[in-house]
């Protein structure tokens, strides 16, 4: 899963080192575009639905952060 998420985030701002970086929306590394851009290839490639409710900082600031969202939403 992250392998994937990686290569999403990678094509997405290939200027990023998603590894390191703990603040992704907090610092503005990425912008509202970005995650809308990212939600939909989330959606496509996991198979899940990300709803307005989990339209949150908190769910987007970190690759941990993105995998535990994706991770349960696939639980539900």
């Amino acid at each position: 899963m992250k392998e994937q998420l990686m290569e999403i985030l990678g094509d997405l701002r290939p200027d990023v080192d998603f590894e390191n970086e703990k603040q992704l929306i907090t610092d503005g590394v990425l912008d509202s575009f970005d995650v809308v851009s990212m939600v939909g290839a989330l959606n496509d490639e996991f198979d899940i639905e990300i709803g307005v409710a989990d339209l949150v900082p908190d769910n987007f600031n970190s690759v941990d952060s993105i995998i535990a969202l994706i991770e349960r939403l696939q639980d539900e």
